[in-house]
């Protein structure tokens, strides 16, 4: 018999079997296929695809577009109406159609108002079957009005009294958010006494002396235009009775007081007022009721439903439980709600009746509905509302009541019936559902289509498959009634039976498992009322590919050859293609490898080409494929030495096999001439690690048993390895394997953090547990977690064996307690141990203020800032960072590009020190506040400069044109001037034979000057010359030169001395001068009349006072320390560290020990050291040793170094 193909569905009564389209596979009934041959023919009734939403809020600053998109055969056309009239959008210059399509865009960024396009807008899309409408699309512009101006007097209370600061926000569109904030943009604290109403009014249950302020501001937010107004701000002081009284006398006129006392009380509810109110909210909406009491102590609220319970997922408190808020309301919530104030004083409560409406809901929407000709159909729209909503209908955006009649077509309530439909009757119904608080608009078109079957699929398509492989062959068809498929096999028409094929509902014939037998021609045919088609395809099946001899195992020696053979047979009609693979990879591109037909070889073998070898055969059909091992070994050894590792131990055995242990033994290997010491038990666990083995347990050489303690869950295998001085066996043979039952984790995470990866989340992570501590299937994790300062409850979710969840929407950086438990299908670890962690952080809000600059000396400057508030810095306060930067030098009027250096400063330090800067140089610098996401906000850059120092030595000194009496100095100005050069000062002092530095000459050079001739010098005599710069803060470093004046050509005296006499050289010695000689001898015969005389006077025994004994011996220039203030009398930091006085006194080292310092070099930076990095901080101690110049009187040229500047400071 022949075989006939109908849908799983039971089948309905002729006429009444609506069209079911087919294509590969069942396509609904509201679709075509999209055939290009069906496109051409097939009409189809406009369906809307995209529309506007109903409530369309527009940016009055951007172009209006208005969308409303279709689709339809033949395309449809696009009209629209504006407030129920026709709109003519040809004569709207502004206004254009997007080519295609139904959306409106109207240009009102170039000229004219949005204002103007205000209204109610529906677009109708219409062809030859039929029109479709959109949904009432109504634009309002968004609007953000400014706030009224008004005169807000200061409020005075007494301490304790209750409070309600008045919002008012302008109405805008769409509402504004409101909150309360300072004039330093900080939100107002809010807490269980102080909190804002839903209605924007912040309400106090009673005032404290800090809610004295002259800035309440209430700003109103609206997101759509991006704007943020801003209300007057409010001044409120709070005062004791005393100054109450006060106040109130002397500014009664003009300023609101309130008189109510200030003792303790019980509640009274601040808003809503009296014993009851009345609330309604739509069903789905967020119903959100409010109770905000007044009293001292403050009240706290509670809620409960009366008759009833509060639904336990939906339920939420928000603002210290004032508002309580029920999600997704339905009519099931609606009853009395009641809210209770309480404190120690009384207890009172107001009642909230909740009335939930409903706009309408679809209960069954209305189908597209495609018939052929004479059949019968219905359309059927249901739905539900508070009120119930009023169904009705429209054809073609007409009411049904006055469009034209259709004999096929009658409406009852919700439903259209339809009979004996024709093509006239195609059109698009709409199902309009309405009731005081919405509508549901749904388009649903009857197209009435009369075709006969169609096969879609490619004639004669020949199919091939591999032998005992399922054959799918394909009949997509298509046909207006639904056509029936049968199948037919050979020109004979031989039927096909269902015991042997499967017939699937897109027409596809399956064969199981197909055969030799089975090849051969199809045919596929489609039958409905209004004709026939039928499609011939073809099968051939095809003998499967095999290896038919494989390539086998090989163990070669180094250096041989190897040969591995793969034989292959295949269906003669078909070509197959082999590839060798090694170690699934291509084969080494090296031409010790060959291929021919048949074989692999590879010559010459070494240790890397060891590994798996595989023959792939493959044909367009199938592919098969078989592998082999090649072992590479040394050449034949040498015999095996007398002592050796011992052999494995073999007979592993399981007894005493209980829940938590088992008992193992077995019997030692030959210990080849070495004693084996000890065995080492190692275990499988085949269920978590597959081949990975585990240490168990160690016993001695001479035991071959050992009693095991073991774990939940586990599916043990043992083997045990011998050891012996030589060293360690091969492992035995694994045991039989030992499953042990199932059991709760033991232990829970651990590493459990809860960090913020960005500022609205917490990511909470974990070290999971391993496969071998789960102790049962099911491995699970509850994470659990809650504010640590709120009262929520824990908030948990059961998570896969992961090892980190992430909650979203958290506030910012808000101490959380986290858990995290295991589980698996057994029970729950214990009760885990809490971890506090953090919300995500943000970078800080406001940058540190009141920022102040402290120049020390010339080279560092102190900084003051003002903390930022804690709450600002939304993160963990990591220190504050400096930022600056030279601007310019006040010498040179630099202005080139200078590099910004930074200094940080750990923790809440509020001042810092700033080293190394450059002297007479200006300077700006800035303040952030560090958290652990970043810098906030830069402060204010604040400028200062940095007085004159010393210069640094001049850059060079040379000394040329030497003459009998003078010499020439060149110089180049010092490459650091640190300030404004004054003058030069040039010291030089004759060097006699016997290298004694004679007299030392002083002389001053202007500024201005680069050389100088120094006259009237010794002939042939050398110098040695002392050079450095002055600016008005003193000498600078200086430079040493020495220089030689000439003698004349003879080197004699000149002719004038008298010819003939022996000439003396100028140059003369005063060592060998008589006048020289005998001031000598008159100084040591002074010395030795007052040495006689000290000690005649000491034989005498002549004594005096301590004290002039020490004013007799001291120097004058040395003042005693004084013990009163510890300071020494000459060396003081006021006189710009002035250098020691001539023969002043030094410890024995050659040291002056400085005073104790109350700053240390940790002021400028982090650490004892005082180190920074290069980007221009300290980088270490200040040094810097010059050579130095000869004393002359009391005066010293050693020029300050930073050491004495940092000494002087510190």
């Amino acid at each position: 018999m022949q075989l006939k193909i109908m849908p799983k569905k039971k089948r309905l009564s002729a006429g009444k079997v609506p069209l079911i389209l087919f294509l590969c596979q069942m396509i609904s009934a509201l679709e075509v296929p999209l055939d290009q041959k069906l496109l051409e023919d097939l009409v189809q009734p406009p369906t809307i695809t995209q529309q506007s939403p109903k409530d369309y809020i527009i940016d009055p600053r951007e172009n209006i577009v208005i969308q409303c998109e279709a689709k339809g055969k033949p395309p449809p056309s696009f009209s629209w109406t504006r407030n129920g009239t026709h709109f003519d959008i040809d004569k709207d210059p502004l206004v254009t159609m997007k080519p295609g399509s139904g959306t409106l865009i109207i240009n009102i960024m170039s000229e004219g108002k949005a204002e103007t396009y205000e209204g109610v807008y529906q677009c109708t899309a219409r062809n030859e079957r039929g029109a479709a409408i959109s949904n009432n699309i109504v634009i309002r512009p968004s609007r953000s009005p400014l706030w009224t101006k008004e005169k807000l007097e200061p409020m005075i209370l007494q301490n304790g009294q209750p409070l309600v600061l008045p919002c008012r926000p302008p109405i805008g569109l769409p509402p504004a958010i409101i909150f309360w904030m300072d004039n330093s943009f900080q939100r107002l604290p809010q807490s269980e006494r102080v909190s804002q109403g839903l209605n924007g009014d912040l309400y106090f249950s009673n005032v404290l002396p800090e809610d004295t302020r002259e800035d309440y501001i209430c700003y109103a937010r609206f997101n759509h235009t991006q704007t943020i107004q801003q209300k007057q701000p409010i001044s409120v002081k709070v005062i004791s009775v005393d100054e109450l009284n006060d106040t109130l006398a002397a500014n009664l006129s003009d300023t609101e007081f309130y008189t109510r006392s200030s003792r303790e009380r019980p509640p009274t509810f601040l808003t809503p007022e009296g014993n009851a109110s009345h609330k309604e909210e739509l069903r789905g909406n967020v119903l959100s009721l409010e109770c905000i009491a007044e009293g001292l102590p403050t009240p706290i609220i509670y809620w409960i439903k009366e008759d009833g319970t509060l639904p336990i997922n939906r339920t939420f408190y928000r603002n210290f439980k004032k508002t309580l808020q029920i999600t997704h309301v339905s009519e099931a919530d609606s009853g009395n709600y009641q809210c209770i104030a309480k404190n120690p004083l009384g207890a009172i409560h107001h009642t909230i009746s909740v009335t939930v409406k409903a706009a309408p809901y679809w209960i069954v929407a209305p189908q597209n509905l495609v018939l052929s000709p004479g059949e019968d159909g219905s359309l059927i729209c249901r739905a539900n509302g508070n009120p119930k909503p009023r169904i009705s209908w429209l054809t073609n955006g007409v009411p049904v009541e006055i469009a034209p009649d259709d004999p096929s077509r009658k409406i009852d309530g919700d439903t259209i019936i339809f009979s004996n439909v024709q093509e006239r009757s195609s059109a698009v119904y709409q199902c309009n559902a309405s009731n005081e608080y919405g509508y549901l608009l749904a388009n649903a078109f009857v197209n009435v289509l009369a075709e006969p079957p169609r096969i879609l699929t490619s004639a004669n398509t020949l199919y091939q498959v591999i032998a005992n492989s399922p054959a799918l062959l394909d009949c997509a068809f298509f046909g207006s009634p639904l056509p029936t498929i049968e199948w037919f096999k050979g020109a004979k028409g031989r039927a096909l039976h269902e015991d042997i094929y499967v017939l699937h509902e897109n027409g596809t014939l399956e064969i199981p498992v197909a055969q030799k037998d089975s090849t051969g021609t199809y045919t596929c045919v489609a039958r409905n009322k209004l004709g026939m088609a039928k499609n011939e395809v073809h099968l051939e099946i095809k003998d499967p590919t095999r290896i038919i001899k494989q390539p086998e195992y090989a163990i070669v020696q180094r250096g041989s050859t190897v040969s591995f053979e793969c034989k292959v047979k295949h269906d003669h009609t078909l070509i197959p293609t082999v590839m060798w693979l090694k170690d699934n990879g291509e084969l080494p591109n090296d031409e010790r490898f060959t291929v021919d037909k048949d074989h692999l070889a590879v010559t010459d073998v070494d240790d890397g080409d060891a590994g798996t070898y595989t023959c792939v055969a493959n044909t367009t059909l199938d592919k098969v494929s078989a592998s082999a091992v090649l072992s590479v070994v040394a050449p034949t050894p040498t015999p095996a030495p007398i002592y050796d590792v011992p052999n494995p131990p073999i007979d592993l055995e399981l007894t005493n096999q209980l829940d938590k242990s088992v008992q193992l033994s077995w019997t030692p290997g030959d210990d080849n001439n070495s004693p084996i010491t000890k065995f080492i038990i190692e275990y499988e666990d085949t269920i978590h690690e597959v081949g990975l083995w585990h240490h168990q347990a160690e016993v001695p050489g001479t035991q071959t048993t050992a009693q095991l303690m073991l774990s939940p869950y586990v599916n043990y295998s043992f083997r045990v390895t011998a050891v012996n001085n030589i060293g360690q066996s091969l492992p035995s043979k694994a045991s039989e394997q030992y499953f042990t039952k199932a059991a709760e984790p033991d232990t829970n995470p651990t590493a459990v953090e809860g960090l913020g990866s960005e500022p609205d989340n917490l990511v909470i992570t974990w070290k999971p547990l391993n496969g071998f501590e789960s102790n049962g299937p099911g491995l699970q994790y509850k994470v659990s977690w809650r504010q640590k300062d709120g009262d929520d409850e824990w908030t948990s979710v059961l998570v896969a064996n992961v090892s980190k969840y992430i909650v979203s929407g958290t506030p910012t950086f808000v101490p959380y307690l986290i858990k995290v438990q295991a589980l698996n299908n057994v029970g729950f670890a214990p009760e885990p141990a809490e971890v506090m962690g953090h919300s995500g952080e943000d970078l800080p809000m406001v940058a540190p203020g009141n920022v102040q600059v402290n120049v020390v000396n010339n080279t560092l400057a102190e900084v003051h800032w003002d903390p930022v508030p804690l709450k600002s810095i939304r993160g963990h306060l990591q220190g504050y960072r400096i930022y600056y930067w030279k601007i310019q030098s006040s010498s040179r009027r630099d202005k080139r590009h200078i590099e910004k250096k930074i200094l940080t400063f750990q923790g809440s330090k509020t001042h810092g020190m700033l080293p190394g800067l450059e002297p007479f140089s200006h300077y700006a610098l800035n303040v952030r506040v560090v958290n652990g996401k970043g810098e906030g906000p830069a402060s204010p850059d604040r400028v200062f400069h940095t007085p004159e120092g010393v210069p640094s030595a001049p850059s060079s000194l040379k000394i040329v044109n030497p003459s009998l009496d003078s010499l020439t100095l060149e110089w180049d100005p010092p490459s650091h001037p640190n300030g404004i050069l004054t003058e030069y000062t040039l010291k030089y002092q004759p060097i006699n034979s016997t290298h004694e530095l004679g007299p030392l000459l002083d002389l001053k050079i202007p500024a201005n000057k680069t050389s100088w001739i120094l006259k009237n010098l010794n002939f042939s005599t050398r110098y040695k010359f002392y050079f450095y710069a002055h600016t008005s803060a003193g000498p600078g470093s200086h430079l040493t030169e020495e220089a030689v004046t000439t003698m004349d050509a003879a080197g004699i005296l000149p002719p004038d001395v008298g010819a003939g006499k022996a000439m003396a050289s100028r140059q003369v010695d005063i060592a060998t001068q008589g006048w020289f000689i005998g001031l000598m001898c008159a100084v040591a015969l002074l010395i030795l009349i007052l040495l006689i005389v000290c000690f005649i006077r000491r034989n005498k025994g002549g004594k005096y006072p301590v004290k002039e004994k020490e004013d007799a011996h001291a120097d004058p220039e040395i003042q005693p320390m004084k013990e009163d203030d510890g300071t020494f009398g000459e060396y003081s930091d006021a006189e710009d560290h002035k250098p020691l006085k001539k023969g002043s006194r030094t410890p024995s080292d050659r040291t002056v020990k400085k005073e104790d310092s109350d700053d240390s070099l940790v002021d400028y930076g982090e650490g004892v050291n005082g180190q920074f990095n290069e980007d221009g901080s300290f980088i270490g101690q200040y040094s810097g040793k010059k050579e130095k110049e000869p004393a002359e009187g009391n005066e010293s040229s050693e020029a300050p170094s930073p050491v004495n500047a940092m000494n002087s400071f510190v």
